[in-house]
């Protein structure tokens, strides 16, 4: 894998930010992941502001890999690069966008959830897909079967993905990290509840430290 996918795979969860008050929320919830020993973060366009957002977490936090979500239209895609974003996620595979990422040298993770969607990724050298919405797509039964005839991709689930699943996703050897709103949802932000974000990120690369000490 390329040096983005290994540093995301190495950390094994990715937050997934709808982040309402980034000039407000941005920075401290930054410090809160990293504490947490989750130097990663996807702020999804479903709310405004997240090239904001992703400026402000680089600026507090220049450790971290800092990448947007819910990105639908290269426009997105040029806002995430002014303000210094490490990586796209789209909900779907796009192959305008995709093609779009690659020619600005930014990493992309497609979502795909078909063997048509991952045929699609195979033609553009993709290593890392996104798998979403994952439980209500089958879950990961449905990854290890589509495993079979694209066993060349590293699989990225989001949606439903909690401390109570992240085990059995995260033991999967086709899995190279696991997305996420249960540390950071709006509550959690709104509330600054910053201590309880860093617990939860704490507990999640517990459980990730222990499958793959353990094989």
């Amino acid at each position: 894998m390329n040096s983005m996918n290994q540093k995301i795979s190495q950390i094994g969860v990715v937050p997934v930010i709808k982040l309402n008050h980034p000039e407000r929320d941005a920075a401290a919830l930054g410090k809160a992941l990293c504490a947490g020993g989750v130097p990663v973060a996807e702020i999804t366009f479903r709310a405004a502001g997240a090239d904001t957002a992703i400026r402000l977490m680089k600026a507090a936090c220049p450790e971290m890999l800092v990448g947007a979500g819910t990105v639908t239209t290269t426009e997105q895609i040029d806002s995430v690069l002014a303000a210094g974003g490490d990586f796209i996620v789209t909900p779907g595979f796009d192959a305008e966008l995709v093609a779009y990422a690659i020619e600005k040298n930014i990493p992309i993770y497609p979502g795909c959830t078909t063997a048509s969607e991952y045929h699609q990724a195979l033609k553009f050298g993709l290593e890392v897909l996104k798998f979403f919405p994952a439980e209500q797509s089958g879950g990961l039964a449905k990854i290890k079967a589509l495993a079979a005839p694209f066993p060349m991709f590293k699989i990225m689930p989001t949606g439903g993905i909690s401390l109570k699943n992240l085990k059995e996703y995260i033991s999967s050897p086709v899995i190279a990290a696991c997305g996420g709103s249960y540390m950071v949802t709006a509550d959690l932000i709104d509330g600054g509840k910053w201590e309880e974000i860093t617990a939860l990120c704490r507990q999640s690369v517990e459980i990730v430290k222990e499958v793959r000490e353990n094989g």
